[in-house]
């Protein structure tokens, strides 16, 4: 009964997001059926609730009871997909504050923070989200945005807003969904890292010509790359100037120290060079 009550209340943010065209076939222990929308509220808040027991279970399993220790157990958690909103918007005056769309912070259950407290995680705290094979999405990956390219990503690094969402679930931004192919109550995989290589230089290709013809765009840019913890080569991410938001592709990751070309890189606490490539607007005149 705890677990239909906690069901209804995601009933309506649930519904309001799901995708108007989800795949095909239907239900899996992860997954919901294809006519969840076509469902009563209490046959909505079944099938939700199913979904929460079916990954706490195995979250019990083969998270916590195959750890070898305490610590270990902490740092690995399959977890259902919620888009961020406003609500997790950090008080007036905290770094990340108006940043929940355009930096790269998630929110986290609170084994995250005990983890990164049991393993003397160091700073940038960096957390990889990960489709699963067969279970994200029963396989298919949603639609793209108008204009965009599914980048057939299978994982992104970002950083935490904080730890207070329900055991579970996850919030992310709507870039990071977009980049994974994830529509909201979809299933993915979420580790702690450690070994994310330090990035010493980035491409980015703005989608309009409009962002370079800003005045001090490079240094608008600087500014705006602090609220990413990490970069992930083929993701699209947003800046806001001016009331306006621009999207940007990341084309290049280098590392530092030897400048080797990576698929991750944090950018938080590192001397990082960005530069520009072409706009996407004139390459798309061009052809």
């Amino acid at each position: 009964m705890k677990l239909i009550l906690g069901a209804l209340l995601i009933c309506q943010l649930a519904k309001a997001s799901l995708s108007t065209q989800p795949p095909s076939g239907g239900a899996m222990p992860f997954n919901l059926p294809k006519d969840i929308d076509s469902m009563g509220r209490w046959r909505q808040a079944r099938h939700f609730a199913n979904l929460e027991q079916s990954v706490e279970d195995y979250n019990a399993a083969e998270c916590v009871a195959s750890a070898p220790d305490y610590a270990t157990s902490l740092v690995r958690r399959w977890l259902i997909v919620l888009p961020l909103d406003e609500r997790f918007d950090p008080p007036m005056g905290s770094f990340s504050h108006g940043h929940i769309q355009t930096g790269d912070k998630m929110s986290l259950p609170r084994n995250f923070w005990d983890a990164i407290q049991k393993n003397k995680a160091e700073v940038p705290w960096l957390f990889e989200v990960s489709r699963i094979n067969g279970v994200t999405g029963a396989g298919e990956r949603v639609e793209m945005p108008i204009d965009m390219t599914d980048p057939m990503l299978n994982k992104v690094v970002g950083g935490a807003v904080d730890f207070r969402s329900p055991p579970n679930y996850i919030f992310l931004p709507r870039w990071m969904m977009v980049a994974l192919a994830l529509k909201p109550l979809d299933v993915v995989e979420v580790k702690l890292v450690q070994n994310t290589p330090p990035g010493s230089a980035v491409k980015l290709r703005p989608h309009s010509t409009a962002f370079t013809k800003i005045g001090n765009h490079q240094a608008v840019l600087e500014t705006e790359l602090k609220h990413y913890s990490a970069l992930t080569k083929g993701s699209t991410i947003p800046f806001d100037y001016n009331g306006k938001r621009y999207y940007f592709d990341v084309v290049e990751l280098r590392s530092a120290p030897r400048g080797e070309r990576v698929s991750i890189a944090k950018v938080q606490d590192c001397d990082i060079a960005a530069e520009f490539v072409r706009p996407k607007d004139q390459m798309k005149r061009k052809n």
